[in-house]
């Protein structure tokens, strides 16, 4: 029990040291140095130095020389401000392209480039087709030529650079096609030829040939057409769409795959064919 009152004394003790040296140390910074105690019983008994004049403590001194400073510090004047140089831009020649110049430069580069290639697309997306393939006027061959293929492949002649089919129109019945289609269509069936599209107008699947019935049968969904295109049976809303075409001087047709003529309505049959054998996919299996 001893020891921890004496400990406590101790601390309250040191406690008290840390404080008065705080206090000393806060008093020195006034900046007034403390005089040596050999130097202050030297001067306490002098009161004027040999010149007469009154002699002052050096604590008094020092006291005063900062009392000086800081008068001096409340008197200080605040100088005017100069007036700014005038401004002189620079030569052009000499300061050439700044940083931010040639990226600013470069950022419009990109933008005019890209745009430029996004215009070259849609100008080329919309240029129409070159002079060969779908989409273009296809020179077929000589019309005796095309009739010879058609008999050839059994009445079904297919042109994959059109995506067409190519077959005949009987010569019989070109008085009734008058009243049904359009003259871009019987320019080329008058010529015993006729061009049907590929595709079945009813979800756009390929359309085959039929060698057993001698017509057109879509797989996807069952509609039948008859061998020039017109509707037999099946979903379809209409007949096969066909192409505009032509005869040159030379007896060649022009197929122009660029203009689908769209085909004939429902009930149309110009030629009265009859499946000629069993159907390839019957009308009742979509």
């Amino acid at each position: 029990m001893t020891a921890l009152i004496v400990g406590i004394v101790a601390l309250v003790v040191l406690a008290l040291v840390v404080v008065v040296a705080t206090m000393r140390r806060s008093d020195a910074g006034d900046a007034v140095g403390s005089i040596s105690r050999e130097t202050v019983k030297r001067d306490k008994g002098a009161t004027f130095d040999e010149e007469g004049d009154e002699l002052v403590s050096g604590k008094k001194y020092e006291t005063a020389l900062v009392a000086a400073r800081k008068q001096e510090s409340t008197d200080l004047v605040l100088a005017e401000a100069a007036p700014p140089a005038p401004y002189i831009p620079p030569d052009p020649e000499q300061l050439g392209v700044t940083r931010r110049m040639f990226f600013n430069r470069g950022i419009i580069a990109m933008f005019g480039l890209g745009l430029s290639g996004f215009g070259a697309a849609c100008i080329g997306f919309l240029w129409p087709s070159g002079v060969s393939g779908f989409g273009s006027k296809l020179n077929a061959g000589l019309l005796s030529d095309l009739t010879a293929e058609i008999r050839a492949n059994n009445g079904f002649l297919y042109k994959a650079e059109g995506r067409m089919w190519l077959t005949e129109y009987p010569v019989g019945a070109i008085e009734k096609a008058r009243v049904t289609y359009s003259a871009p269509e019987l320019a080329g069936m008058t010529a015993g030829v006729v061009a049907l599209y590929q595709k079945c107008p009813h979800l756009g699947c390929r359309v085959p040939e039929c060698g057993t019935s001698q017509w057109f049968e879509c797989p996807c969904h069952g509609s039948q057409y008859n061998q020039v295109g017109e509707k037999r049976g099946g979903p379809a809303p209409r007949g096969m769409d066909r192409f505009a075409m032509s005869v040159s001087d030379k007896g060649e047709l022009i197929v122009d795959t660029g203009t689908i003529v769209q085909g004939p309505p429902i009930g149309t049959n110009t030629t009265g064919q009859e499946a000629e054998g069993p159907n390839c996919i019957s009308e009742s299996s979509h």
